[in-house]
């Protein structure tokens, strides 16, 4: 009789030498015989239960607010470039980072995903993390004086501008390939390319990052992302954001264990983030939110079904600072 352990492994998996963090998720085997079964590892947390218990890990605590924007705070669209935010989660984010920091982490580049959220008063970290801005205004309008930097690949711009033209050139005659230039990093959509036609997208993709030492392939939803090889991604921009943040706080009298951070996100690359809460903060200083409506293995302690959910997560966070269980900017 097969014997197999119960329950998701968190943080005993690595990745192993040349392997991207994320990719250990795949090491990871199934842990549920149904949804019923994997919503019991990782609640809903709008459900009553899960609701119940999110809100026991935050009473007291500032959040800090993490949110991917693809298939997060908007559904994934086929063409990227009409990815846009409604108005109703627009407002929900701005109410959000009156109360608390609150940072957009994507793979976009962060002048793009910056344009389709029009909010100045964010933390912004784009390419996967390699770009990152703090706010320029305050939740009231007013110029933000100290200015937060920071890009740990600068040099990969320029070879991602000669990666995006030759994938570009190359995949002119493969009807429905979108390329992306997201600054450092390069994004290859097929969502729009036929089943025929995907191996040859791939293939150009792994052509390029063959060649050059410098460059690594990650698979996303329906895209394939040419990357620096560097040690950094989602998880990493998390952990720099939130330490940038304490010494903020500390001077408007929050302790570090006095900060919650929540990072909501729907794709593998969003595993990093949830994998670094998990190695580095564990449940009593934050937790992963995985969107997805179905089970999946995940990093991630919550869930959500879509983005919808999402809209209705953020509204709830709100209600839960204005009622005083969760501390907020300002007390």
């Amino acid at each position: 009789m097969e014997v197999r352990t119960r329950g998701p492994p968190f943080g005993s998996y690595k990745a192993e030498a040349g392997m991207k963090r994320s990719d250990s998720i795949g090491l990871i085997p199934k842990y549920w015989d149904d949804e019923a079964e994997w919503r019991e590892y990782h609640p809903n947390a709008l459900d009553e239960d899960g609701e119940k218990k999110f809100v026991e890990l935050v009473r007291g605590k500032l959040l800090t607010v993490f949110l991917d924007y693809d298939g997060t705070l908007t559904p994934i669209v086929p063409e990227p470039d009409r990815a846009f935010m409604s108005e109703e989660t627009r407002d929900a984010v701005r109410e959000c980072a009156k109360r608390y920091p609150t940072a957009i982490i994507s793979g976009r580049s962060r002048h793009k995903v910056s344009q389709f959220i029009k909010l100045q008063e964010l933390y912004y970290a784009g390419s996967h993390g390699l770009d990152i801005v703090g706010p320029t205004t305050t939740t009231d309008g007013e110029p933000v004086e100290k200015k937060l930097a920071h890009q740990p690949a600068q040099w990969a711009r320029d070879v991602m501008d000669r990666v995006t033209k030759e994938l570009i050139e190359r995949c002119e005659d493969i009807p429905g390939t979108n390329i992306e230039h997201n600054m450092f990093c390069v994004s290859a959509h097929y969502r729009a390319v036929s089943e025929e036609m995907r191996p040859r997208v791939e293939k150009i993709v792994d052509e390029i990052c063959d060649r050059e030492e410098c460059l690594i392939k990650h698979d996303g939803k329906m895209v394939w992302e040419i990357r620096p090889r560097v040690a950094w991604d989602k998880g990493k921009a998390l952990t720099y954001l939130r330490n940038a943040l304490l010494e903020e706080l500390e001077g408007q009298g929050f302790t570090s264990d006095q900060v919650y951070t929540i990072y909501i996100g729907d794709d593998v690359t969003d595993e990093d983030a949830f994998m670094e809460i998990n190695e580095e903060l564990g449940d009593e200083l934050g937790v992963g939110i995985l969107v997805s409506s179905a089970p999946k293995v995940s990093a991630a302690k919550f869930s959500l079904r879509e983005t919808s959910e999402v809209l209705q997560f953020l509204t709830k966070l709100h209600e839960l600072g204005d009622k005083g269980e969760i501390r907020t900017l300002g007390e």
